[in-house]
C-alpha cells in the first residue's frame, strides 16, 4: 500500500501506551522496538511481496534481504525469522518453492540469524517474504526521529530498481542483462555493514529505502525529527541503466501513490526548478531492499564512508517543519 493509504487505514487506531514500547509506528519507522532489559530490546518487523524477478532462488534472496533490513535499520542484529508463503499449488511446481525458500534461507544464514518456522497459504498469486526478530541495546537504536540540524544526509545504495524491474517485466529483450545483475546485487547485499558502522559511530538516525521511495522515507526522518532536509539530487547514486528503463517507458504504480502522498494538503517537498521527468520518477521511485538513508554529524562522515564503500553524501539535515527541498 501507498503511505497516503496506509496513514489513512492507521489514523483512527489508538497508538500502544505500553512503556515497555520504544518505537511503535507512530514515526513511521522501519520496525518495532520492544524493551526487555536497560540493555536488550527486540527488534520487530515483517515484509512480503510478489516476484520481482524471474528466478525463485534470486526472488527468495531478495525478498529475504529486504525484510531484515528492516532490523538493520534499526541499529539491530537479526536472530530469527518466520517464512511467510503465499503459493498458488496449483498453477506451479512445488519445486518452485522449495527454491524460493532456500535462497530465503541462504541470506538469512549470511545474516548470522535462524530459521525457525513459518507459515504458507494456497493463493492466487505468489507471495514471499519473511517476519523476523533482531536484538538491539535500547541506548543505541538508530530511529527516524534522531536527525540533528546539521547532519549530513548518507546514502549506502544507488536507487532504480522499481524502473528497472519493471522494464525487464515488460521489455526484457530492449534492457542489457547487465542491468539486470547490477540491480540484483544491489537487493541482494546485506545493510549489516552500513548498520554496524552507524552504531559505531555512536549515530542514532536511519531508515532503509524501500517501497516508499527515497523522497518519502525521507520524509519520515523529517517529520519525526522535526527539520528540514535538504538534498542535492546529482550528487544520488542511480544503478546504470535505471535511465534507459525510463526511456522505455517503465512507470511504476507504487512512484504514482508516492507522489500522490508527497504533494498531499501540506507538501513534503519542494522541487525546486529545471528537474528532470527521470530525477521525479527516481525520487519517488519504490525501492526493493534498497539501502540506508543516514544521518552524521559532519565529522563522522569521513569514517563512515571509509567503513561502507559506495557510501554517498547527498544532503544536510536544515532547521525546518518536516519538508525536503530539492536543489
Amino acid at each position: 500500500m501507498g503511505p497516503g493509504d496506509l496513514s489513512r487505514a492507521l489514523a483512527p487506531l489508538v497508538p500502544s501506551e505500553d512503556p515497555r514500547l520504544i518505537v511503535g509506528r507512530e514515526t513511521f519507522d522501519d520496525a518495532g522496538v520492544f524493551r526487555l532489559s536497560d540493555d536488550l530490546a527486540l527488534v520487530q518487523t515483517v515484509d512480503f511481496f510478489a516476484p520481482i524477478v524471474d528466478d525463485p532462488y534470486t526472488y527468495g534472496r531478495v525478498a529475504a534481504t529486504n525484510a531484515l533490513s528492516d532490523v538493520y535499520a534499526m541499529g539491530g542484529e537479526p536472530l530469527t525469522a518466520l517464512n511467510i508463503v503465499g503459493f498458488p499449488v496449483k498453477k506451479l511446481p512445488i519445486e518452485v518453492l522449495t527454491e524460493i525458500l532456500r535462497g530465503g534461507q541462504t541470506v538469512v544464514q549470511e545474516a548470522g540469524a535462524v530459521i525457525v518456522g513459518g507459515h504458507t497459504v494456497d493463493d492466487e498469486e505468489l507471495k514471499y517474504g519473511l517476519s523476523v526478530t533482531g536484538r538491539v541495546d535500547p541506548r543505541r537504536i538508530l530511529t527516524n526521529a534522531g536527525a540533528r540540524v546539521g547532519d549530513r544526509l548518507l546514502l549506502t545504495k544507488p536507487i532504480g530498481t522499481g524502473l528497472i524491474a519493471t522494464a525487464f517485466k515488460k521489455w526484457r529483450d530492449k534492457m542489457p542483462a547487465e542491468v539486470e545483475a547490477r540491480m540484483i546485487n544491489v537487493m541482494t547485499t546485506l545493510n549489516r555493514d552500513a548498520s554496524r558502522a552507524a552504531v559505531a559511530l555512536g549515530l542514532r538516525c536511519a531508515t532503509d529505502i524501500t517501497g516508499f521511495g527515497l523522497l518519502g522515507h525521507a520524509s519520515h526522518i523529517a517529520r519525526a525529527s522535526h527539520v528540514g532536509l535538504r538534498i542535492t539530487v546529482d550528487r544520488i547514486p542511480v544503478i546504470d541503466g535505471a535511465g534507459h528503463a525510463f526511456e522505455l517507458g517503465a512507470r511504476t504504480a507504487g512512484g504514482e501513490r508516492n507522489a500522490e502522498y508527497l504533494s498531499g494538503a501540506k507538501p513534503l517537498v519542494d522541487w525546486g526548478v529545471g528537474r528532470t521527468a527521470f530525477e521525479s520518477a527516481l525520487l519517488i521511485d519504490p525501492q526493493t531492499s534498497g539501502g540506508l538513508l543516514v544521518a552524521a554529524a559532519p565529522d563522522l562522515v569521513d569514517d563512515y564512508v571509509q567503513r561502507v564503500p559506495g557510501t554517498a553524501e547527498i544532503g544536510v539535515v536544515v532547521p525546518g517543519d518536516g519538508r525536503i527541498e530539492l536543489q
